[in-house]
């Protein structure tokens, strides 16, 4: 049987790894996680976890990044079946924020990756949020349907205002009562933005 092309077998290498340590991130937690646990699911060496990944932190940046991609796909998916571009848009950033109840989200990308990776807007999808809400904020605006003069500066605001509100979820005590309290206030932010005739 002919041998994998190198880049297949790497490609190969790193999923296993990170499939097996966003199972464990998600059920155990990263400080209770073990590498040898892991690599040992994934039928792999800590040697190729060092290779790949340099350590366990930086495996953790690659299953944040890999969560992430998949929230993206999902709120693109969301927003785009929506007939009114407007309310597209509100529930993608709604469903941004409800996100934050689920349980691997909530774990990995909302407590321990602050945690160990510092504060979130420093990551490296932030740069990719910030511009995709510039482009929304931007079609919409070039539509009439919102009222804002500088769409990346909005972009950074909704940015922060829905990250922190998903931070203040999945870290409450009742994180359901306060994503209720949460979304309600930013669908109350951001009907702000609308021109005066569609509020009308």
């Amino acid at each position: 049987m002919a041998r994998k092309p190198r880049s297949e077998m790497i490609a190969e290498t790193r999923a296993k790894l990170v499939a097996s340590a966003r199972k464990a991130f998600g059920t155990v937690g990263y400080a209770e996680a073990s590498m040898d646990d892991f690599t040992a699911e994934a039928g792999l060496t800590r040697g190729a976890l060092y290779h790949h990944f340099g350590d366990k932190k930086g495996l953790l940046k690659a299953v944040i990044m890999q969560i992430d991609a998949e929230m993206s796909c999902r709120l693109n998916e969301l927003s785009a079946k929506h007939p009114d571009p407007w309310q597209g848009f509100v529930d993608e950033c709604v469903a941004y924020i409800e996100m934050a109840l689920e349980p691997e989200i909530q774990r990995i990308m909302l407590q321990d990756g602050p945690a160990v990776l510092g504060d979130p807007f420093t990551w490296p999808n932030q740069p990719g949020c910030v511009r995709a809400l510039t482009a929304s904020l931007s079609r919409l605006a070039g539509e009439g349907l919102i009222d804002v003069e500088d769409p990346e500066a909005m972009a950074r605001m909704i940015n922060g205002a829905s990250l922190h509100a998903s931070l203040w979820i999945a870290n409450a005590e009742d994180p359901s009562a306060v994503s209720k309290r949460a979304v309600a206030a930013f669908k109350q932010m951001l009907e702000g933005l609308r021109t005066a005739r569609k509020r009308d």
